[in-house]
């Protein structure tokens, strides 16, 4: 909703259409103007600029291998957090270091794979009078699809940052598990991250 609310066209994808549609014209009404259109994900891929991958842990490889084809050439946008319900406030990193390092070596290098997202609550995005006070770590190993994905950040009025490596996701991926764990202790809809000093 931020993306299209700042001029973006969004596309969203689901794997029934009617229920993508249906989505779309919720989230249209709730921004006064139909600026989101619900299709097949892969029509949406297949569109799409910059792809952005929000789904649980469980589906994320299923989908991306479903869509594979689709994704070549584009730059992939992968929210995607280890989370292993019940235990969703434990860290619990897969093998490979991280959730987006491995959709990385199984999609190949004909697809751009930038981790972001991760830190940012939705419960704060869907408001969209909130100004969601905090900083997006972005990570990828081909620094233009980065510089790409800092631009959306800003777009939607967070700080986006360099975070380096794919490799290094795995820290945004843990710490999802931490933000999580404070949400519940510190009783908040929305814990999130700033970095000082720069």
């Amino acid at each position: 909703m931020r993306w299209a609310k700042s001029g973006y066209r969004v596309l969203l994808g689901s794997r029934g259409v009617e229920k993508a549609k249906l989505k779309a014209d919720e989230l249209n009404a709730l921004l006064g103007k139909e600026s989101i259109k619900g299709m097949l994900n892969e029509d949406a891929v297949s569109q799409a600029d910059i792809a952005i991958l929000t789904v649980p842990y469980a589906a994320q490889l299923p989908t991306l291998r479903e869509l594979k084809t689709r994704f070549i050439g584009k730059i992939l946008v992968d929210v995607t957090v280890p989370l292993i319900p019940p235990k969703v406030s434990k860290v619990q990193l897969p093998g490979a270091g991280s959730a987006v390092v491995v959709a990385q070596d199984d999609l190949g290098p004909e697809v751009r794979v930038v981790a972001a997202f991760q830190n940012v609550s939705a419960h704060h995005l869907i408001d969209l009078q909130h100004e969601v006070d905090c900083d997006v770590l972005v990570f990828g190993d081909d620094k233009d699809a980065r510089e790409s994905v800092v631009a959306l950040a800003q777009a939607i009025g967070m700080r986006g940052l360099h975070g380096g490596t794919l490799a290094n996701s795995a820290a945004a991926e843990a710490l999802t598990s931490v933000l999580i764990f404070m949400n519940r202790h510190y009783k908040s809809e929305g814990t999130g991250i700033r970095i000082t000093g720069l």
